[in-house]
């Protein structure tokens, strides 16, 4: 089969490429920005004369995209989508709908939900590539650089939209998602943040912000203020605050975009290389912490399988579809708040034998179930050809 695959910045497109051809399928790529993602006629007319060029029997993207799902149904040619992240408000689109379309999302609520509106959208979980992973980990020869106690690999949110509206809001909104997101902190497996955005706040907020889209996007001001507004903003609250919870007493090493980030006790050591430095990072740290951020109502994010397949021993918060797939104090640890993650680190460092079994038990059972093969036989169920 004769692949047309769309290439941007996502993290797990080369493993998806590289297990693609695996399976004995000839992969083509294009790449380019689009100036949005349903509307952009340059980048349109590119991937149309790039889908004109050859037989493709499938698109295959990371994430969703409107214009390439629009581009696919006009030449009824199948668009498979995996989307990695949640949610995923180019999905929020009348093009969701096309006959093409088969779309798959980690998130199992997220699924269901585009399922109640009548879309082709099926759940299927990330995973992670071993053997890729194994041999990176077997010819380095720099593993001491990345031995430390506690690390955290991902974004601090110093920069969202939260702060750069804060101001433009009246004083009593500011105080009650103030209230919101420090109630929301303290409850994990339950986003309240939706409930809490009832018509009348809306409404308010409708008086100051008009929010752009186009005329076949259903995504709204709610969806939007709720995940890339506060749920970044509380993403920056936790991680600012768990860290320097527990700077006050272990040693941490934070691997992060902003060189800004300064904590006593956190080693800020910039961004690592996803591809040659993350599974250094995850196998070498006693204790790895993964904080989900909120707007993933139920699934797993990439993070939590990249520590595992690397090795890595693991605490993170809870998330409900974990129990769906490890269990707790056998493959990994979940915490229940600071005092508790805090107590739980404490621990771990202390009894290396109990925390290296434990970190075992994941290896192998993600080498063993959740592997790209694996989900691609899933994927296989939908798509008949792939």
């Amino acid at each position: 089969m004769r692949i047309l695959m769309y290439r941007w910045k996502a993290y797990n497109q080369q493993d998806i490429i590289c297990n693609l051809k695996l399976r004995g399928h000839v992969v083509d790529e294009i790449d380019g920005e689009m100036t949005t993602y349903d509307s952009d006629k340059v980048f349109y007319a590119k991937f149309c004369d790039k889908l004109d060029s050859a037989d493709y029997d499938l698109v295959f993207t990371v994430n969703y995209f409107p214009l390439i799902s629009d581009a696919c149904e006009q030449r009824k040619i199948t668009y498979v989508s995996w989307c990695c992240d949640c949610p995923i408000a180019t999905m929020y689109h009348q093009s969701v709908f096309n006959s093409v379309n088969r779309i798959f999302t980690f998130d199992m609520l997220n699924q269901i939900e585009f399922e109640a509106r009548g879309a082709k959208v099926y759940y299927l979980p990330l995973c992670a590539e071993t053997d890729r992973i194994d041999a990176l980990l077997n010819e380095a020869k720099d593993l001491s650089d990345y031995v430390c106690d506690v690390s955290f690999v991902g974004s601090m949110y110093n920069k969202n939209s939260y702060d750069e509206v804060y101001e433009h809001l009246p004083e009593y909104l500011r105080g009650y998602f103030d209230a919101v997101m420090k109630m929301q902190m303290n409850i994990y497996g339950d986003y309240m943040i939706d409930d809490m955005l009832d018509a009348k706040v809306i409404g308010e907020l409708n008086k100051h912000f008009v929010l752009a889209k186009s005329a076949e996007s259903f995504s709204d001001l709610e969806l939007i203020f709720s995940s890339t507004v506060l749920g970044f903003k509380i993403a920056q609250m936790e991680r600012k605050t768990m860290l320097a919870e527990l700077s006050k007493f272990f040693k941490i090493d934070l691997y992060t975009d902003d060189a800004d980030v300064k904590m006593p006790g956190v080693n800020n050591r910039g961004l690592a290389d996803y591809w040659e430095e993350t599974p250094k990072i995850f196998n070498q740290s006693k204790i790895n912490l993964n904080f989900t951020i909120r707007n993933i109502r139920s699934g797993l994010p990439l993070r939590i399988w990249d520590i595992l397949s690397a090795g890595g021993f693991l605490i993170t918060n809870y998330q409900p579809e974990l129990l769906m797939y490890f269990e707790n104090g056998k493959d990994l640890v979940f915490f229940e708040d600071r005092n508790d993650l805090r107590k739980k680190v404490k621990y771990y460092l202390e009894h290396e034998e109990e925390r290296k079994q434990i970190a075992m038990n994941a290896y192998n059972k993600i080498k063993k179930y959740h592997g790209y093969q694996q989900r691609f036989d899933e994927i296989s169920k939908i798509v008949v050809t792939f």
